[in-house]
């Protein structure tokens, strides 16, 4: 499938902010099962941008604001070709597996969590997977604005509501307790309607198969209508967009993502 990606962040402060810094994570990376044909991220203010990869193999764009703003837009536009792997990941890895075993704050286990992961203890890693990734999709309920980017994977589970992000880290709390090394995805999924976010999923480390993708928001394994942006321990790590500013007061932040199917739009 070729993917067309527009991704517009737009940020507005009470007053003029100061050294105004994002770090972008918002380029894909080539491997088997996509390759990114044209990408672009530009700002509506003067500033300047710098390349560079971090620890997990990340694309990261710093974004420098030479003057004081009182808004910023962030705009991505590129497309992609993506392939069925069967929800395989064979991308290049640049960390031991066993770090994706490291539990954060943000995927911190308590008590429910463990039991959540008891439950499929007695299978084989890919059947426990899959069941987990199902029983997360049918027992929690998909609500936009019940969590934020702070909740953490057993503050949601108790809730028994969140978004994608909350469904990942879950997954991946569950996944770690198991054993078994995973990490948090963030990327694109198109949709036939403009989003408020981008989405994210899960990875998990499959002895005899390697890093195979699961969307427990979706219940599902990522197909070619995904787009992976992304990877790390847990959202710090992937968030498209994280910065810092001197000043500005307040802030609103308004976010519009329109994945879709190119040759889909073309054929209209």
């Amino acid at each position: 499938m070729r993917l067309r990606i527009h991704h517009t962040t737009h940020y507005r402060y009470d007053v003029p902010a100061t050294d105004v810094i994002q770090a972008l994570r918002l380029s894909p990376t080539n491997h088997d099962g996509q390759h990114v044909i044209g990408w672009r991220i530009d700002a509506d203010i003067d500033g300047s941008f710098r390349e560079s990869t971090d620890a997990f193999g990340n694309r990261v764009t710093m974004f420098y604001a030479d003057g004081p703003t009182s808004d910023v837009t962030i705009t991505v536009t590129g497309e992609a070709e993506t392939a069925d792997t069967a929800g395989i990941v064979r991308a290049p890895e640049v960390l031991p597996s066993a770090v994706f075993l490291r539990q954060t704050p943000l995927t911190k286990p308590d008590p429910a969590i463990g039991a959540l992961a008891e439950r499929f203890a007695d299978r084989e890693p890919l059947a426990a997977l899959h069941a987990l990734c199902t029983t997360l999709y049918a027992e929690m309920r998909f609500e936009v604005g019940a969590t934020t980017a702070r909740t953490s994977a057993a503050e949601a589970l108790i809730a028994g509501h969140g978004v994608c992000q909350d469904f990942a880290h879950i997954f991946i709390s569950a996944a770690r307790i198991l054993g078994i090394p995973a990490r948090y995805v963030s990327g694109h999924l198109a949709r036939t309607a403009p989003q408020s976010a981008a989405h994210a999923w899960a990875e998990a480390l499959v002895p005899g198969l390697g890093w195979v993708a699961f969307d427990p928001a979706n219940g599902i394994c990522p197909t070619t209508s995904y787009l992976r942006v992304a990877t790390g321990l847990d959202y710090r790590d992937a968030a498209p967009l994280r910065g810092a500013r001197r000043g500005g007061g307040g802030e609103v932040l308004n976010v519009t993502v329109d994945a879709s199917d190119a040759m889909r739009q073309s054929q209209n």
